[in-house]
Formats: C-alpha cells, structure tokens, sequence
C-alpha cells in the first residue's frame, strides 16, 4: 500500500548527439534540425518535468550515442539534469551499451539529486516525493563494457523499507531479435521478481510487457531513422495511495520519421500514379494534429501493372526527387514535410503461385524462392549462397547477420518478382 501518491517519468535511449548518418543529400535546414533533435528532445523532457511536478525521473541507459561521448552532449545533459533537480526532481540514471562506464567521458560534476548507478552491482536509492516524504526504493545497474551477455535481472533483489520498488534496467528481454541481445532475460524472470514496476531501455519502440508489476519499455525519445518511425517520448507514470498505476505516454521528438504506403492496384500510367502520390503526401501535410516536421519514406505496394516499369534502374531515385520538387521548400514551413526514399514492394499481374505451378526454369525457380520464404534456413542459405563474393567485406557480413528473416523474406519477393519481369522482357524479345 502506498502511503503517499506520486508520479515519476520513465525515459530511455536519450542517444544524445546521434550523427544521423546518410544524409548527404539532405537540404542543411533538415539536416541540421536532426543533428539538434535530440537536444531537442531532452528540453522537452525537462519541460514536461516542469510542467507536471514529476518527484522522479528514471533514465533507462543510453543517454548517449556513443562510448566515448561527445563534450557537447555531456555539457547539455549537466545542464538540463540540474534543471530538472533544481525544481526539486530527483534522478536515477544507469548507463547501457551505447554508454557503458568505460567509454571516455570528461570530468564533470553531477547536479545535486542526480543518482547514477555503478556497474558493480545492483544499487539501491531512496525515492522522495517534492515534499520530502519517501515514496519507493530504485534500484539499478549500468554497464561496464558495451557487450553485457550477462542476466543482470537475476541481480535484483528487493529490500524491504519502502512503500513501492522500481527496478531500473537496460536489457533485451525475451531475446528480441531486432535488438542486440545484451543483459538477456525473460519477462516471467522480472514478473516474478518482487519488483512494483520495470524501467526498461534497450527497445526503441514503447512497450507494456506486463501490467501489476509492470514491465515498460519507453521506447527512445527521438527517432533516429526510419527504422524508428512514429510518435517518440516518455512515459508519465502516477501512482495512487492505493498503488493503482496510470501511465500517459507524452511525446517528445522534435522531428517524426513515418512510412506511407500507396498502392499501385488499378494504376494504368505515371500520370496516374503522380496524382496518388501527390494526394498521400497532401492528405499527410494537411493533418490538423501535425506539428512537428517529418521524414517519410513511401511503401510503393500492391499488384499492378506499372510494376515491371518501377523496376527500372532510378526509377524510384527519379520520382523521390520530383516529389522533393513538388513539395514546399523547408525553408517555407516550421512543420515541414520531406520525403526520405521510396521503396518499391509492389507485384506484377502474374501470381507467383502461378507460375510455381509451370515446369520449365521460371517454375523451378519461383518453386525455390518460395521454399525459402517459408523457412528462416532455406532464406538464410539462398541469401548466403547468393551473396558469397560479397561475405568477404566484414560489414557486409555483419549486416547480413543482422537481418531478420522477414527481411530476408522480402528480398526473395523482390528477387522472384524482378527476374520474372526480367524473364518476360526476354521472351518478348
């Protein structure tokens, strides 16, 4: 039973002073606005500390980009934590992969009420409430090294003396494939821990796990590519006398990434299909609840046929740069639009399934391509078979050993669909 109601907010992967690497063709007002977003969005955490009279923030590790960070991070981050502590906030911070205790960092003093715990062992830290009565023990572990294969989550263990328990951790819980699998645990591990409530970092996408006790990924508070598409921010969490948990998800980022996707089912010619995109983008630009800028990447998809003609060498390149023409300057416009790529994910007339059942060299091989969509195995090896010269480039290996099966399924797709439009161009020759 709590004693006292209070409310804490549950940040994490802040990521401060991310390069934003790739944007070479981006106009310098987009590009610099990304360089200064995640600054950006840590003012925007401050604020809201402000403006909710928030007892405590929980920071879930990778505050920073990288190991060895950088001066300008380190000052922005001194500077708006002893804002947040001089309204009478305190702070509890672990440090995770991308900012682990030995990565280079310069001397400098934590603000008052700032609580940062070491990679020793799990701390323990008494929570207040602005009024200075004691509302829940925090409790924490950072990284040492980058590469943390340990379950740090079975280091946790309660101690008695406090009204609400908050266990504060950086770690891949149930092995999410799309993260690195660093302080590996399983949700029944932390649900059966004792613990009121988890602060979980290391997933860039918001997630309840687990409700009474809760287990929450915040998600980061700034996207950082279109990998990270959508609304990115803090959890605001209250918690009742009665130890009733509400959670209010508040959005921090300064500029969104999204993905659209248009269809080219019923599309005849590129007159046709300029006007659908056209329209995508204005219905997008148009939204009275956008107000911030906006990075889109569109999903060309479905089956049609002007297919076989996006599958031209450029052709996406071509109509990614006519779009930027088309649409208003950054310059012009505070909540600007712009169009990161365009991605073509569409089908030709012909059903694959169709042509699996012909004989000849097109049946085999879409037999094959379909086999291996069907099988996290059989796509890894055609892949790998596929792309051996290239497996001699170190980052080319450690990018395919990356990718998720439904990537490898969606360049089989891709494959089978380009070498039958390319098998047809044959024939009509």
């Amino acid at each position: 039973m709590v004693s006292v109601p209070f409310t804490f907010v549950h940040a994490a992967d802040l990521h401060l002073d991310s390069p934003f690497k790739g944007l070479s063709k981006v106009p310098e007002p987009i590009r610099e606005r990304l360089r200064e977003s995640t600054f950006e969005a840590l003012r925007r955490l401050s604020d809201l500390v402000k403006k909710e009279k928030i007892d405590f923030v929980v920071l879930a590790g990778d505050l920073f980009d990288a190991a060895d960070r950088s001066l300008r991070a380190q000052l922005r981050l001194q500077r708006t934590l002893g804002e947040m502590t001089s309204q009478g906030t305190q702070v509890f911070v672990v440090h995770g992969n991308h900012d682990p205790e030995s990565g280079r960092q310069a001397k400098l003093d934590w603000p008052p009420g700032v609580f940062v715990f070491g990679s020793a062992g799990v701390d323990c830290f008494p929570a207040y409430s602005r009024e200075g009565e004691l509302v829940a023990h925090i409790y924490g572990i950072s990284y040492p090294t980058s590469a943390v294969k340990d379950n740090l989550a079975l280091r946790f263990k309660k101690r008695e003396g406090a009204p609400f328990h908050l266990a504060l951790l950086h770690a891949n819980v149930d092995g999410d494939p799309s993260h690195d699998n660093y302080a590996p645990c399983k949700l029944e591990e932390l649900a059966t821990a004792g613990f009121d409530y988890w602060a979980l970092g290391h997933v860039h996408d918001r997630r309840v796990l687990h409700e009474y006790p809760h287990v929450v990924y915040s998600g980061n508070i700034q996207g950082r590519s279109i990998r990270e598409t959508g609304p990115k921010g803090a959890y605001v969490v209250s918690v009742s006398e009665s130890g009733s948990i509400d959670m209010r998800f508040r959005e921090l980022s300064d500029v969104r990434w999204q993905e659209i996707s248009v269809s080219i089912e019923g599309l005849e010619d590129e007159q046709q299909l300029k006007n659908r995109l056209l329209s995508a983008l204005e219905e997008l630009n148009e939204d009275d609840e956008r107000d911030r800028p906006m990075l889109v990447r569109i999903r060309l998809e479905g089956r049609g046929v002007i297919h076989d003609r996006l599958l031209q060498p450029n052709i996406a390149e071509e109509w990614l740069e006519e779009l930027r023409e088309w649409l208003a300057s950054p310059e012009e416009q505070e909540a600007w639009l712009w169009p990161e790529s365009i991605v073509v994910r569409t089908s030709g007339m012909i059903r694959l399934d169709a042509v699996a059942e012909e004989e000849g060299f097109a049946g085999e091989l879409i037999r094959k391509g379909i086999a291996a969509s069907g099988s996290s195995d059989l796509s890894k090896a055609l892949l790998n078979d596929a792309l051996e010269s290239l497996q001699k480039q170190p980052k080319i290996r450690e990018w395919l050993a990356s990718c998720s099966h439904e990537d490898s399924v969606e360049w089989i797709n891709q494959a089978m669909e380009l070498a039958l439009s390319l098998l047809r161009v044959d024939d009509a020759g």
